[in-house]
């Protein structure tokens, strides 16, 4: 097959579909930018929502501890003997 068998402008494809439309350049830039602004929009609010989230865990973890003493520190030195292995 060549590459001229699925091209669009052929009369068998225009007889069932009827003529293919022209791409405006304008309308394309314009479909472009508000696309791009949507994903702006998009990652902006996301931004926003996680560090709401952040944020929420993080006064929540200090309104849990507020009421309490603070743990004693019960040391972390590990006491044992060692072996060296050859």
């Amino acid at each position: 097959m060549s590459a001229l068998h699925f091209r669009f402008e052929r009369p068998a494809f225009t007889r069932f579909v009827g003529a293919p439309l022209r791409r405006n350049v304008v309308l394309r830039v314009l479909m472009g930018l508000l696309g791009v602004a949507v994903l702006a929009v998009l990652v902006f609010f996301s931004v926003f929502v996680g560090a709401a989230m952040i944020a929420t865990g993080l006064v929540a973890r200090l309104l849990k501890q507020r009421g309490r003493a603070p743990r004693p520190d019960r040391g972390r030195v590990v006491d044992a003997e060692y072996r060296v292995v050859d």
